[in-house]
Parts: structure tokens; sequence; C-alpha cells
């Protein structure tokens, strides 16, 4: 039997594969929706910028609503609707009602992350509490892993190109029993809220700024290609559907064990070479999925380049808050916000770029995104960006 802290601590971890669960079937079921829709795929992908773009929004609203509301209630109240939202999608035949189901889920998978974190941090103390966090990344990898093979295998089938959600609501079902029976650490009072909001702060250095930028680059990078990974080797490799979306479950499954070497070599390599070692890898590795032609070597480059992410977000994190005296939840809102965004504007800066060119062209979009990224990181690491 589970006690509390066990609990809420499953809660928040599912909370992460929920979000991951969302976003990582959309490049695999992105064809056959657009097939059931009778649209272009460019179209259909931009669509699912409700789903981002609602979690843009969950994100900034996560900002302010912890500090009026208990966590219980809104976790509660978040994966019912992500449950009732999710079912919704089997239930319509036409797109508008489906992209606003999918933009009330974004808005509550957005709520929801900054809930779990907060859940994490207010039950951890400081020296679990990073650890902690390191390992919801790989609860969102497994997420990544299992929802996009899941994806692939219902559509080799031939089965709804929602059925993927469905599954992502059993989890969100499973958050609720958990959340219904759990007690959730008190969050900041009205009170409190009202104090910070007139407390001045510094102004953050340039280098936390290029670590803002860098984590919108990094996020925007990694969604073109793999919204559109599956597309261009269906297409121009004459790959079968029902292998396709192996490349994004394969990129999953590096990261996750990435991830796991992380937590423990940040210790003996610090957090600035792994964010320079990461950045330069990450980029390197992107360039062959769009320069090699050959799908089993692909797979395996695929799994490389997950691997070579080295969790690069949450490193870039870590660096930037060690740019301040002290790291304010507002500047950790911030950098995480700066991703959201890249995450967010991806299905619809994604589609145009494939409108204009074509899905080969995007994926050199993704590695230009990440060479641009890389050096804002060299810039925001240099000894004279540490001292100001």
């Amino acid at each position: 039997m589970l006690n509390n802290r066990q609990r809420i601590t499953l809660a928040s971890f599912l909370a992460y594969f929920v979000m991951s669960g969302m976003l990582s079937p959309v490049g695999i079921i992105s064809g056959p929706m657009a097939e059931y829709f009778s649209l272009p795929i460019t179209d259909i992908t931009a669509g699912f910028s409700w789903l981002t773009l609602g979690i843009l929004v969950g994100a900034i609203v996560a900002l302010y609503l912890f500090d009026w509301f208990s966590l219980k209630r809104i976790m509660l109240m978040l994966y019912c609707l992500v449950f009732t939202g999710l079912v919704s999608l089997s239930l319509h035949d036409r797109l508008l009602p489906v992209l606003l189901a999918l933009g009330l889920v974004g808005v509550c998978c957005g709520i929801g992350l900054a809930g779990a974190a907060l859940t994490i941090s207010r039950t951890y103390d400081a020296e679990r509490r990073a650890s902690m966090l390191v390992i919801t990344d790989s609860s969102f990898s497994v997420a990544g892993i299992i929802c996009s093979m899941l994806a692939t295998m219902l559509v080799a089938r031939g089965l709804f190109w929602a059925d993927v959600y469905l599954f992502v609501a059993l989890v969100a079902v499973v958050v609720v029993i958990l959340v219904a029976l759990s007690t959730f650490p008190a969050t900041s009072t009205s009170a409190e809220a009202a104090a910070a909001a007139h407390k001045p702060s510094p102004p953050w250095p340039i280098a936390v700024w290029f670590c803002v930028f860098a984590l919108f680059l990094y996020t925007l990078g990694q969604y073109s290609i793999l919204l559109w990974i599956p597309n261009y080797v269906e297409t121009a490799l004459a790959v079968p559907r029902d292998q396709s979306g192996q490349i994004v479950s394969q990129f999953w499954t590096g990261m996750f064990a990435a991830q796991l070497v992380v937590s423990w070599w940040v210790f003996r390599v610090g957090v600035r070479r792994i964010v320079l070692l990461a950045a330069s890898a990450c980029t390197l590795f992107s360039t062959f999925l769009w320069i090699l032609a050959d799908f089993n070597t692909l797979r395996v480059m695929a799994t490389l380049w997950g691997f070579s992410n080295l969790a690069l977000l949450k490193m870039v994190l870590s660096f930037a808050t060690q740019k301040v005296a002290v790291p304010t939840a507002r500047l950790v809102a911030g950098l995480l916000l700066g991703a959201t965004i890249g995450t967010a504007l991806s299905p619809w800066i994604t589609s145009q770029v494939v409108t204009f060119f074509d899905n080969h062209f995007v994926l050199l979009f993704g590695t230009g995104c990440f060479a641009v990224m890389t050096a804002l990181l060299v810039a925001a690491t240099r000894p004279a960006q540490a001292s100001r």
C-alpha cells in the first residue's frame, strides 16, 4: 500500500507522462488524421497548435494559479477535464470540436506540469529535490517510448487515429484516483502572493536571457524533427507506415537512457561541461537524420540523437539558476516558459516551413535551431558572462 508521499510523487510523475503522451504521437497520427478529415497533413499538424498553445497558456496561468488555490483541488479538476477532453476526441467527426478539445487538454497539461513540479519541490528536501526532478524527465521519456510505439501499432492496424489518446485518458484516471486519496503540501496564501508581488527582484544577467532563448530553440528544433520525420521516411524513403513511427520511439529510448546516465554523471563532470557537450552533440547527431537514407541506420542515429541530448533542458535550467545569487520561482518559471513557447509554436512554424519547402528541409531547419542554440549556450558559459 502506497503512503501519502508515494501517492503524490506517483501522481506527479504521471502528470509528466500525460503531457508526453499527448505530444509524442503527433508526428505518427497526423497522416491518418489528415486522411480521416480529408485535409493536407500540413493543416493537420498546424492544428496541433491548439494543443501546444494550450500548454503555453496553462504554463502562464500556472505562474499565479497555485498562489490562490490548493494543489489538490486544482490537480483533481485538471485531470478530470483531461479525461473528458480525450474521450471526446473519439466522439466527433468534425475538426473544430477536436481542436477545441485538444486546446482544453493542453491548458490542463500546462497547469498540471507546473503543479507536479511544485508538488515535488514542496515534498522533498534540497538534496533529493534535484534528482527527483530529473527522474520526472525520465517519466516524460518513458511516456514518449510507450505512446509512440502504441500509436505506431494502432495506426498500422488501421484503427482510429485518436485511439492512442484513450490510453492517455486511462493514465489521467489513475492521476485522479491518486490525487483524491492523497493530501498535498500547502501552497502560498493570497497574502504571501501579494507580498511577493511587491518585492523588487534584481534584473536577470544576460547569460540567463541567452539560456531562455536557447531553450526556446531547443524545443522548436526538437519538435521540428519529431513532428515530421515519420512523414519524411514514409514519403521520401518509402518506409511502410507501421515502421515510420519507430524513429520517434527510438529517440525517446535514447533520451531515457541519457537521463539515467546524467543523474549521476553531472556530479563528476559538472553542469557547464554537460551543457556544452550536449548542445554540440545534439546538433551533430541531428544532421544524420536528414543526411542518411537507410531506415535501419536512421533508427540507430535517432537513438544516438536522443542520447546526445543528455537531459539538456534540465541541465540548462540548472546552469541558468547558477547565474543569480538567489534563484527565484519566477526565474525557473521564465526559463521553462521559453521552452514551452518553442513547443507551442512548433506545429505552426514547421507546417509553414513544409508548405514553402518540404518535409526534408524542415529537418535541416531543426538542426539550424540547434546550431544557434549551441552558439547562445557557448556565449552564456563564457567567464565574462559569469562575472556580470
